[in-house]
């Protein structure tokens, strides 16, 4: 018996199951976190899955084609960091995330398109919302408050919102009046004609 050739053979062998471990770590993705649907010019994803998207499937959302984003892909956008006064506790936050017009741009919507967004959150609510209206509110996608996640549970894991303090439309309205275009738990935007 060859003793070199065994030792590396049974070296080799030992690397193969890392090998594959790491190949299959670098291709996994993360999971989903917001789905963009409806007049898009980039997908990565098919139709609905009437199996697998139960909640698309309970709140009635439907598409042939969307666009699917993960954190990473999300992190991948500008950050643009906001301080607003929130409605829940009356304190000033930080809260940072792409701009919303980023996320649809990054989807081949057309910055200068005349488009209606329905703004889904996890419970079921709705926010209609123009894309003139997302640009002049400076709406971001917010992943991040005060440093941290936003969480699944709480506010997240994304929520759309914009700096009412400063914002003419709403600065000067009460508090909870404030943020009824901001739907947190954001999971889904329909883009579709305005």
């Amino acid at each position: 018996m060859n003793k070199r050739h065994f030792l590396g053979t049974a070296t080799l062998a030992g690397l193969l199951p890392a090998a594959r471990v790491s190949a299959a770590q670098q291709t996994h993705k993360s999971p989903g976190l917001l789905t963009v649907s409806g007049l898009i010019g980039r997908s990565n994803r098919g139709p609905v899955d009437p199996a697998l998207d139960q909640l698309m499937v309970k709140h009635g959302v439907k598409f042939d084609k969307a666009y699917v984003f993960d954190a990473e892909a999300l992190g991948r956008l500008p950050d643009v960091r906001i301080r607003p006064t929130l409605e829940y506790d009356a304190r000033v936050h930080t809260l940072s995330g792409p701009l919303l017009t980023s996320v649809l741009e990054a989807v081949g919507v057309p910055p200068a398109s005349e488009v209606m967004l329905g703004l889904r959150a996890v419970d079921g609510y709705v926010v209609p919302l123009s894309l003139a209206g997302a640009r002049r509110y400076r709406m971001i996608v917010a992943n991040d408050i005060d440093g941290g996640p936003l969480a699944l549970g709480g506010l997240g894991p994304q929520w759309a919102i914009y700096e009412a303090d400063t914002l003419a439309a709403f600065k000067d309205k009460p508090l909870k009046e404030r943020f009824a275009l901001c739907p947190w738990g954001l999971y889904s935007i329909e883009v579709t004609r305005g």
